[in-house]
């Protein structure tokens, strides 16, 4: 009795009626895409805009991080390498990519 039922249900439904529209059997799929849009591609990329336009106005003296931690205030800029002062007489090379956020604006 138990297996009759479950092989009932299993049997797929009579193709009487047509196949459901095309259009209906893609709409979850592009709804799932406009979430993932919304949720995920859009806010990635205005942070990108946003990073790249922190980059663009970086002056001398601007304090800042590094990816890897490391705070200095900006000494020179060049095409992409930027010289941080990290302590008195320490000036570093980054890249201007490794510059993750700009602390404080000239002094």
């Amino acid at each position: 009795m138990l297996f009759s039922s479950l092989a009932l249900s299993l049997t797929p439904p009579p193709q009487g009626q047509g196949s459901p529209n095309l259009l209906l059997q893609f709409l979850p799929l592009a709804l799932i895409f406009l979430i993932f849009y919304f949720l995920l591609i859009r806010p990635a990329r205005a942070k990108q805009k946003a990073m790249q336009t922190m980059l663009e106005a970086l002056k001398a003296g601007d304090k800042v991080i590094t990816s890897s931690g490391i705070h200095g205030t900006v000494v020179a800029l060049q095409d992409d390498i930027v010289q941080v002062r990290i302590a008195d007489n320490v000036k570093v090379d980054f890249s201007k990519s490794a510059i993750v956020t700009v602390v404080g604006k000239r002094e």
